[in-house]
């Protein structure tokens, strides 16, 4: 999938959701999106997630949990 049809916005959301479980995954530089999900760069390293939480977090926010999004934190990687 070409980056430019995921909304950006909703992935500096998401990183924004996902700082509050972890505090080192720092700001938004860049994305990469594969078949198999969104590798995302930060100030503070990388993280990636499945598209689909991207897309949710784009037409719903509500439907992503804390307990998901604790999850998703477990995932990042520091530089």
């Amino acid at each position: 999938m070409p980056k430019h049809h995921l909304p950006t916005y909703a992935i500096v959301e998401l990183l924004i959701r996902l700082s509050q479980h972890n505090y080192l995954i720092g700001d938004y530089k860049n994305h990469s999106a594969f078949d198999t999900g969104v590798m995302v760069k930060t100030s503070g390293g990388s993280i990636s997630f499945p598209t689909h939480i991207v897309l949710r977090q784009f037409e719903d926010p509500t439907t992503i949990s804390d307990d998901e999004l604790s999850q998703m934190a477990l995932r990042f990687r520091k530089a």
